[in-house]
């Protein structure tokens, strides 16, 4: 892909999560990071998927307000299991907890993309089931001590020391990271669209 010759307008990532910086850059298209800062409560009224695919979508129109001539891709990652959402947990107790739940089960990570322009929206999500191992009260507790569950939904990052927890996963890495790589590859492939 010519990516000069694609790529008249800025990319910009609608986010701070160093996970989004990570995966994107990964597609080998430059890009600016500009966080949207909005109100990030799910919309209730809606299916899960549905409302992380909305909720995506906001964080990029947000960020699209303030960069008109650009292409936005706004993201957001939810955790699931037993259809309640598994949020950042506030504190140790709340991230021992959630990774109890989470201990010898399958859950579903649930990842939106939004990529928008003046000219086009795009929307789309990936739902992948993850399964965790049985966690002895130390396997949790020598984890939460890495520090990593802390700024994750459900309390662990798949790409880091939680990776040694996960036997399986059926889905997108990348989207249970916080970003569905090829998704964003194929749909920027289009960029003359924007």
């Amino acid at each position: 892909m010519d990516e000069g010759a694609r790529f008249m307008k800025d990319l910009i990532l609608a986010s701070q999560s160093p996970r989004r910086r990570e995966i994107l850059s990964r597609c080998g298209i430059p890009f600016l990071v500009d966080a949207a800062d909005i109100d990030e409560h799910l919309n209730e009224s809606l299916s899960l998927s549905d409302a992380v695919k909305e909720l995506s979508l906001r964080k990029a129109m947000a960020v699209l307000e303030r960069h008109p001539d650009s292409i936005v891709i706004g993201s957001d990652t939810i955790v699931t299991l037993d259809g309640a959402v598994l949020g950042k947990p506030a504190d140790q107790a709340e991230a021992e907890e959630m990774l109890a739940r989470l201990s010898g089960r399958t859950h579903e990570v649930i990842t939106g993309l939004a990529i928008v322009s003046s000219r086009k929206i795009y929307q789309n999500v990936s739902v992948s089931e993850v399964t965790m191992n049985p966690l002895s009260k130390q396997d949790i507790t020598s984890y939460i001590q890495t520090g990593e569950a802390y700024d994750k939904a459900g309390a662990y990052g798949i790409q880091g020391f939680a990776g040694n927890f996960i036997p399986s996963i059926h889905g997108d890495f990348y989207a249970i990271m916080g970003l569905p790589l090829s998704m964003v590859y194929e749909e920027l492939k289009n960029a003359e669209d924007y």
